[in-house]
């Protein structure tokens, strides 16, 4: 297999990085590995990258936090929220 390396890291990426990796339980160079294949995945299908493990659907969460503004109490927004959804797509299994 070929290697590459990556210049330039700036120290935030990389902490995020290190902290995923942690999180998914994996090395920080299987975690870039990781993150480069979803994200070439999802490029070439045209969509937005999503976090589909625990860990990354957790480090998302944690990203948000604290930056939601609102005027409304938690229990409005919250109904208003799922007053919103949709139920998506049929799936025929």
């Amino acid at each position: 297999m070929s290697s590459l390396t990556l210049k330039n890291v700036p120290d935030e990426l990389l902490e995020d990085l290190r902290e995923t990796a942690l999180q998914e339980r994996r090395s920080v160079n299987q975690q870039a590995l990781q993150l480069l294949i979803e994200a070439l995945r999802t490029r070439k299908r045209g969509g937005p990258v999503r976090a589909t493990r625990a860990g990354g659907q957790l480090a998302a969460w944690r990203a948000l936090a604290g930056r939601w503004r609102s005027d409304e109490d938690a229990a409005t927004e919250t109904k208003r929220i799922y007053s919103r959804r949709t139920r998506g797509r049929k799936v025929g299994l």
